[in-house]
């Protein structure tokens, strides 16, 4: 496990990020956007950008609210490093249900894929990352194969790993209930279901002081843990639910600084 006194240690040189000038933070870099079907993404690429490694993020906001645009300094941080971006928007609920948003992120995941060499990106070398329902929605992807040929996946900050045992531990409550009201749909829609002994993409577990947050968390990482699959679980008892998203990219963040680690060792 990752935590603030063992980031410490990890900061040599090879795994200290570029900083991003504030200037550049100001005017974040400006995305190309296009249409993959059902909603738009936004594609973020260098000048001349070549064969870079991609990171897709699936923003939060429970499944009802949210858009593409909300990336904080993720965008201006990630290129200044040596990768291209993707921000997707799906469809949000009541319009589409949580299976059909599930759905949108693996169709988006397909249009990148084809299309992001266009751009400078390397579709080999693609990770999904998502906070809060994006973070649940990248998770049940990736765990049940709709990302086929994902390189990693980061997790930040969900506690809809398994809906079962959520209900079962007394944290089905507002906003999750309200989501997910059908018990029938909760194996197929809980990461953790999808999990079947097979050895998984690398997986970086981020997650908040916020309730249920480490338990659910921790329990989704040994499960992984436990079929080969490579598992880097960070302690983010130090944030709140929005700014273990909101501080990413920030000078000085320990969860940028162990993300951009996670990301070197699996697809630089």
């Amino acid at each position: 496990m990752i935590d603030r006194r063992s980031l410490v240690l990890m900061s040599m040189a090879a795994l200290l990020p570029t900083a991003v000038p504030a200037a550049w933070r100001m005017r974040q870099p400006a995305p190309h956007t296009v249409d993959y079907g059902p909603a738009k993404l936004d594609i973020y690429a260098p000048d001349g950008a070549r064969g870079l490694p991609v990171v897709l993020f699936v923003h939060g906001g429970t499944w009802q609210f949210g858009k593409r645009s909300q990336v904080g300094a993720k965008p201006a941080f990630l290129l200044a490093n040596g990768f291209c971006f993707v921000s997707i928007d799906y469809r949000m609920l009541p319009e589409a249900d949580v299976a059909t948003q599930a759905g949108d992120v693996e169709k988006a995941y397909a249009y990148v894929r084809a299309n992001i060499a266009k751009h400078g990106g390397d579709p080999d070398r693609i990770v999904g990352m998502g906070h809060s329902a994006g973070c649940h929605l990248i998770a049940l992807t990736g765990m049940r194969g709709g990302l086929p040929g994902v390189a990693g996946l980061i997790l930040d900050d969900t506690r809809a790993y398994d809906l079962a045992a959520l209900e079962k531990s007394g944290g089905m409550v507002r906003a999750y209930a309200r989501v997910f009201s059908d018990p029938s749909q909760w194996a197929a829609l809980s990461p953790a279901s999808h999990i079947d002994g097979r050895k998984h993409p690398p997986t970086f577990i981020a997650y908040s002081r916020a309730d249920g947050r480490d338990e659910q968390s921790t329990a989704f990482a040994e499960r992984l843990r436990a079929t080969g699959t490579a598992v880097t679980l960070f302690d983010g008892s130090a944030y709140t639910h929005m700014s273990i998203n909101h501080d990413f990219g920030e000078d000085g963040d320990a969860l940028t600084a162990a993300t951009l680690a996670f990301l070197k060792s699996t697809v630089a």
